[in-house]
């Protein structure tokens, strides 16, 4: 409800849920992962005060802690100005204390005289993937769920790293050509560019097909007829004068689902290990998965693995004036990693340095 990557801890008062979220959090602190927090109770709050919850859960590690109750709500961050849903979004686990009453995923603390349990019988509290219990669990069995003492902090934890690890892996990988370029320093459409056998959207195509569950061309409208020969399935742009992140948007918009592995065609020396290479390093966790721009340690933003998550701070920013996919990918936190070929993302994008490719690709040719 809040976050791709979401588990509640809920229970009745005393049950122990701070205590255990606590040791929750630090695991996976030290585990590498940036966490949020979302408190929310029924009695007013102070924000941040020693000894308090959320104070608890920042020194555990969470880096962005949300608290609510019925008057008011807050975020504490380290830094940075953030809305609620950013602030959340940022992280890559959220761990949430409980909003039993809502479906969100949640870790059920039993406690000591087992009250909580009616809650659960008469479908009050919904969606429970796990039970906690103080010692005495002969009389969980008949929910059917995984039960786990309150002290065994490794079965708990790795519990909820298998559920995290399986929901990161369902999220399908999908292919997107971009081939929707206006090409005015080119002067001609770079889709159609013939390097070494094959025009540049055949040979992007080719590239993706293997490594992704479904390929798209993305083009403007204008554009529908002239690549429907390429025989693949064509995303047209929802999203107007916004360049390749119109693309990207239009295509999240029909399948908000999917992570999105974008290419564009102005790579005619991208190759199969480099787009092998971007698939092996992906973190479904992050925003997006990205190469650096060779010397640099700006990412490339047109062969990319986009999440589903990016897909709210991607309009934020485009409703804030910023159209930049560069510019969303260095200010977020995303899986960025060096090219075993930085050759294989040199960009091509006028006459001289299609001339120059070509040369390169085809010595042999002389009409190069």
């Amino acid at each position: 409800m809040f976050h791709p990557f979401e588990l509640a801890f809920c229970g009745l008062s005393g049950s122990g849920k701070t205590t255990l979220l606590t040791r929750v959090l630090r695991h996976f602190r030290d585990a590498g992962y940036e966490l949020g927090y979302f408190k929310h109770g029924c009695h007013r709050f102070d924000i941040d005060r020693e000894g308090k919850d959320s104070y608890l859960a920042r020194e555990a590690g969470a880096v962005t802690v949300m608290i609510s109750d019925p008057g008011k709500e807050a975020i504490i961050s380290g830094g940075g100005t953030l809305s609620r849903n950013g602030a959340l979004l940022h992280c890559d686990l959220l761990f949430i204390e409980g909003l039993k009453e809502l479906p969100t995923p949640k870790v059920l603390l039993v406690d000591a005289g087992e009250q909580i349990l009616a809650h659960l019988e008469n479908g009050t509290v919904r969606n429970v993937v796990a039970l906690v219990h103080r010692g005495d669990d002969s009389r969980l069995g008949r929910f059917g769920l995984p039960t786990f003492h309150r002290d065994d902090l490794a079965a708990v934890t790795e519990f909820i790293g298998s559920r995290f690890r399986a929901q990161a892996s369902a999220v399908p990988l999908y292919g997107l050509v971009l081939a929707g370029g206006i090409s005015e320093r080119m002067g001609t459409d770079k889709a159609r560019l013939n390097y070494g056998g094959k025009e540049q959207l055949d040979a992007t195509a080719a590239l993706l097909a293997g490594r992704c569950a479904q390929l798209f061309v993305s083009c403007r409208r204008e554009q529908a007829c002239a690549y429907e020969g390429a025989g693949l399935p064509l995303v047209t742009d929802d999203y107007l004068g916004m360049g390749p992140l119109g693309g990207l948007l239009s295509a999240q918009r029909r399948h908000p689902e999917a992570a999105w592995l974008v290419a564009a065609c102005d790579f005619p020396f991208l190759d199969a290990p480099t787009i092998e290479g971007l698939v092996g390093i992906r973190d479904p966790l992050r925003f997006a998965t990205a190469y650096r721009l060779p010397g640099s340690e700006v990412p490339e933003p047109l062969c990319t693995i986009y999440e589903p998550k990016s897909r709210q701070p991607l309009l934020f920013g485009h409703a804030g004036g910023c159209d930049s996919l560069s510019a969303f990918l260095r200010h977020s936190r995303i899986a960025l990693a060096g090219p075993a070929n930085p050759a294989a993302l040199r960009n091509v994008n006028d006459p001289d340095a299609m001339r120059a490719a070509m040369h390169e690709l085809n010595p042999g040719n002389a009409k190069c």
